[in-house]
């Protein structure tokens, strides 16, 4: 069974629910295994690190956590809004993602 999702790198999306709703991020990365994907400036946590190497600097660190691809959702290009998106086949027989509020194509 092969996990596919919705989302894939380099999408903007807007989160729905959960602390940071509402917020519009681009995907950093996907993990389909997980149905998980990292959004930039989305779910920021702090990271105590201690120095290990001379010279190296510790401190607090900001990083981005995951959270669950059903919580978010894709910004169409053409609408500028958070839409549902469908999959349909082109005359050529490739398969593309369509925003089904303007039924504009996603992947270029």
């Amino acid at each position: 069974m092969t996990n596919k999702l919705h989302i894939k790198s380099g999408d903007t999306v807007v989160v729905l629910s959960g602390k940071d709703k509402g917020k519009k991020g681009k995907v950093l990365s996907v993990n389909p295994e997980d149905r998980k994907v990292i959004v930039e400036g989305v779910s920021v946590a702090s990271r105590h690190t201690k120095p290990r190497k001379a010279g190296e600097t510790g401190g607090i660190l900001k990083k981005e956590t995951p959270i669950y691809a059903s919580k978010v959702m894709l910004v169409c290009n053409k609408c500028g809004s958070a839409a549902r998106t469908g999959r349909k086949i082109l005359e050529d027989g490739t398969k593309v993602r369509y925003c089904k509020k303007c039924n504009e194509t996603l992947d270029d």
